[in-house]
């Protein structure tokens, strides 16, 4: 599984919700392949807006493809992003 990257990195410290999201994979294969809008964080999870309606995706077991506004991609292991969003932006 990815693990973070320089841009990974910059990605962990900033606001993620807003920001387009794929889950690349997850031991929850239902979730492999949702693809939206990130509309909340928790510690653990992301809810993901998806054209087939609201998801909670836990953040451990999943890799996620974020787009950033300049239209960029950051894939980025879940594990990575697992703690309070406002601990990870103080970072």
């Amino acid at each position: 599984m990815p693990g973070r990257s320089g841009d990974g990195r910059e990605l962990a410290r900033r606001e993620l919700v807003s920001l387009e999201v794929e889950v690349v994979s997850s031991t929850d294969p239902t979730l492999a392949g949702t693809k939206g809008t990130v509309i909340d964080e928790t510690k653990n999870t992301f809810t993901i807006r998806s054209a087939s309606g609201d998801k909670v995706v836990p953040k451990k077991v999943s890799v996620f493809r974020f787009t950033l506004p300049s239209g960029k991609t950051v894939t980025l292991a879940g594990r990575s992003l697992n703690l309070r969003p406002e601990d990870r932006l103080a970072g």
